[in-house]
């Protein structure tokens, strides 16, 4: 089965990164996907809180949301858009994945759990908590591509909302993102081989990628790793769409070789000797 990932370079300007994910749409359409998924952020990316504050919309008033479905229901295909910023009915702000179905319907929602509150060496400094609030929820839905698991980006890092995932039924985990480049060039293949590998799962990781308009700049390298944790796509740098096959029966293969699942015990009290 052929999926597609659209990796962005995002803007300010909601308009622009609307049409850019309808063309990937289409793209991903007429090269016979059954799905695309689309990165973190995907409808605006701005570090400059006071003026994204403008351009966040409420799911309903969305227009990169509103894109997607009308672009999904006419070329008839499903969409996974990574995340979008949303306002939220109590006037906070959300990191908010949605699942679109090719009739164009929201199959399910997901707010990414973890946020990314950092300091890093380089000097930048993330507080994403001093927008966004964290969701409460963690999400499988049924896909023509298989049981998907939702995360997105800094979700990556915390190990136990994958088991959670792929003990549900998650045949193919999800980590839309945006990488910063230091972070990224450290740990992103290493992260995304080791999830894939312990829930014996396809990962999929659309990614935004290069400068920005905010002056950010972000990893790329989106990917495709198979349950045997080995690389069966890699986008480096470039933005566009690209494609993969993945075949659903090498999950049931690897969980048969090694039953990591099956051997899951829960964790016991730590003992702790002094």
């Amino acid at each position: 089965m052929k999926i597609a990932l659209a990796q962005m370079t995002s803007g300010i300007d909601p308009a622009a990164n609307a049409r850019t994910v309808a063309e990937a749409i289409a793209e991903a359409a007429a090269g016979s996907a059954a799905m695309l998924f689309t990165p973190e952020m995907s409808g605006v990316l701005d570090r400059d809180r006071a003026r994204a504050a403008n351009s966040i919309a409420s799911e309903q008033q969305d227009v990169t949301l509103a894109a997607a479905r009308d672009a999904a229901a006419r070329h008839g295909i499903w969409v996974h858009i990574g995340s979008l910023a949303l306002r939220r009915d109590d006037g906070k702000f959300a990191n908010r994945g949605f699942v679109i179905d090719a009739a164009g319907e929201i199959r399910t929602r997901y707010d990414k759990l973890h946020l990314f509150d950092v300091d890093l060496p380089t000097g930048e400094s993330w507080r994403e908590s001093a927008a966004y609030a964290a969701g409460e929820t963690a999400v499988v839905v049924d896909t023509p591509v298989g049981t998907l698991g939702l995360s997105i980006c800094y979700d990556l890092r915390f190990a136990d909302l994958y088991r959670a995932l792929s003990s549900a039924g998650a045949t193919i985990l999800s980590v839309p993102a945006a990488f910063t480049r230091p972070t990224g060039a450290a740990h992103w293949h290493l992260l995304m081989r080791a999830r894939a590998i312990e829930s014996g799962a396809f990962v999929v990781a659309a990614a935004q990628t290069g400068t920005h308009e905010d002056g950010r700049a972000t990893y790329g390298h989106s990917l495709v790793i198979g349950p045997w944790g080995d690389i069966l796509l890699d986008m480096g740098e470039a933005a566009g769409v690209a494609f993969a096959e993945i075949d659903l029966e090498s999950v049931a293969a690897v969980r048969a070789r090694i039953p990591v699942l099956a051997h899951r015990r829960a964790i016991p009290q730590v003992e702790h000797v002094r």
